[in-house]
């Protein structure tokens, strides 16, 4: 059998905004420390994605010590990578989920405002508030941040490979926004995964993630396309939904160990 190795680990600070790949970080309950934490919502206090604002994808993120970078063509702001002090809660939406979030500050907000030229918020979503996983999938009361549904997602670049395969111009794992991503093993492997170690870290496949269009959207440019989803529609389809790496959560997530880029995952 052969040796799989965490390879990619990556974390996306502010919901539906560029992604920022590092080389270790701590596990939470929710998700990867930092992970999805803030989004943006609009006049409906309504989640914000790519699948309605593709131009989100110009927005790049860097981690500077307890700070995100966020550089959109020639600006860039400094945002708090938590927020620390308690402003207004305001009831937000997302997806079938009511969640209270706060928002980070008002110059923040128009900063974002007058990028998208249209009226947001960003907001921050405190670790201590609730936000239950799906009672379908949870093993112990799981709970998610910001993330559509799950902690964690889960790809291996064996699977990138293949569908790379039969692209006719192969793109990068990050059209698909996962954050972990494991070296060895086979195709699709991970649709047979059921429990596995990282560190002293478990975890438990629960489900195949369904597509939507993002991952035709290019991650540099904001430009959709149809690929890769008319591809994968032809082999990768079940119950009309296009099924392409899977959802994780984390088994009694209470030490707070670190994961490592190299680190070895055992399967249970």
């Amino acid at each position: 059998m052969d040796k799989k190795l965490l390879s990619e680990i990556w974390i996306y600070p502010i919901k539906s905004l560029g992604g920022v790949r590092v080389k270790s970080v701590r596990v939470l309950e929710k998700g990867l420390e930092r992970d999805r934490r803030w989004m943006l919502i609009d006049q409906k206090n309504t989640f914000m994605t790519q699948r309605l604002y593709p131009q989100m994808t110009l927005f790049k993120l860097q981690l500077t010590n307890n700070n995100l970078q966020v550089t959109h063509q020639e600006n860039t702001i400094s945002i708090p990578a938590e927020k620390k002090d308690g402003r207004q809660s305001i009831r937000a939406t997302i997806w079938n989920d009511q969640v209270d979030v706060v928002e980070g500050s008002s110059a923040f907000s128009q900063w974002f405002s007058d990028r998208l030229k249209m009226n947001c918020k960003l907001v921050f979503f405190p670790e201590k508030n609730l936000r239950p996983v799906d009672l379908n999938y949870q093993q112990n009361h799981e709970h998610v941040s910001l993330a559509d549904a799950f902690p964690f997602l889960l790809i291996g670049e064996e699977s990138l490979a293949d569908l790379n395969s039969r692209l006719k111009e192969p793109i990068l794992m990050n059209r698909f926004r996962p954050n972990f991503v494991f070296s060895g093993g086979q195709a699709y492997e991970e649709d047979n995964w059921k429990n596995f170690l990282i560190g002293k870290n478990k975890f438990a496949v629960v489900k195949p993630c369904a597509r939507c269009v993002i991952p035709t959207i290019n991650q540099d440019t904001g430009t959709k396309g149809s690929e890769p989803l008319a591809t994968l529609t032809t082999y990768r389809k079940k119950d009309n939904k296009v099924l392409f790496g899977q959802n994780v959560l984390g088994v009694n997530i209470n030490t707070h160990e670190e994961v490592h880029e190299g680190d070895e995952i055992v399967l249970e």
